[in-house]
């Protein structure tokens, strides 16, 4: 019985620990933005597949948007094109396009999909085509003062939430790929993943958006310091955008747009942890850096 006792006892402490949290979240909706070593390494797919379905579990609503930019590139590698890009964004040609949209909706989707009906039947998938979830327009970046055509790479200028709600209110969980229709020339478009996770969580009216990465958070002094910055404001963040690194700027700009447009709290958290999800929803402690709109304490359960 001594034995039982020692062992049984830490897992009921852990949940007891995770009930304010539990409460917190209860009915909400959380957008997922799933990316980087998390989308390539099997260990950390199936942690987050399970992270996922916890969720669901727990009574929250999860929504997961991906990218796949390794996947891409090594398809287009195969076919023989290119991968080229400017002001941190691939340019995508109609040749191009055609197989990030075979990529993105064909194999990761389905990848993930598959990774989460493996716990039930949940997950379904979608693109930002499906029932106009998302629409776009053509983005030209400006390069040294000049409008750059970086091809099919669209700008995100309206989220039609329909379908996505009729899947949660289903007990579902939506997978989206982050390609969009076109409102102007009947195109599709390459929408950079992060910009989608953060406009889709607006326009839920989502309690937080969680974008995982490469990096343990926002550092502090990068690369004088490895401190990560664990909680800042709007405000704050905004000042440091014109410093941070290409990769981090589409990643911190969504979690800026998301809690200046009615989310609660967006995050950035480290992939490369298994259940890096749960440590962060569920624990005091959390483990990377949590964007909170200005004049709120955020982070308390």
């Amino acid at each position: 019985m001594s034995t039982r006792k020692h062992t049984a006892l830490p897992k009921a402490q852990t949940l007891i620990e995770a009930l304010p949290w539990l409460t917190r979240h209860h009915g909400k909706t959380v957008v997922i933005k799933f990316g980087g070593n998390a989308m390539v390494d099997e260990d950390l797919k199936a942690a987050f597949a399970q992270d996922v379905v916890f969720l669901r579990h727990a009574g929250i609503k999860p929504v997961v948007v991906h990218g796949g930019g390794p996947q891409i590139s090594a398809q287009l590698d195969k076919h023989g094109l290119v991968s080229e890009f400017k002001a941190g964004l691939r340019v995508t040609t109609p040749e191009a396009m055609d197989v990030v949209r075979m990529v993105l909706a064909g194999q990761v989707q389905r990848e993930l999909v598959g990774l989460l009906n493996q716990h039930g039947p949940f997950a379904v998938g979608l693109t930002g085509e499906d029932a106009h979830t998302i629409t776009a327009t053509k983005h030209r970046p400006t390069i040294d003062g000049e409008l750059v055509d970086i091809g099919r790479v669209g700008e995100i200028t309206a989220i039609d939430t329909g379908a996505i709600e009729a899947l949660l209110n289903d007990g579902r969980i939506p997978v989206v790929s982050s390609i969009a229709r076109s409102q102007d020339d009947g195109h599709v478009y390459n929408v950079n993943a992060d910009t989608a996770a953060a406009a889709l969580a607006a326009a839920l009216g989502a309690e937080t958006l969680m974008v995982l990465t490469d990096v343990e958070g926002l550092y502090e002094d990068w690369p004088d310091s490895d401190e990560v910055i664990s909680r800042l404001t709007a405000t704050e963040l905004e000042k440091l955008l014109p410093e941070l690194s290409s990769g981090m700027v589409p990643k911190m700009q969504g979690c800026l747009y998301a809690v200046r447009n009615g989310v609660n709290t967006a995050r950035v958290i480290d992939g490369r942890v298994q259940h890096s999800i749960l440590l962060e929803i569920f624990t005091d402690e959390g483990i990377g850096t949590m964007v909170v709109p200005d004049g709120t304490e955020g982070g308390t359960p």
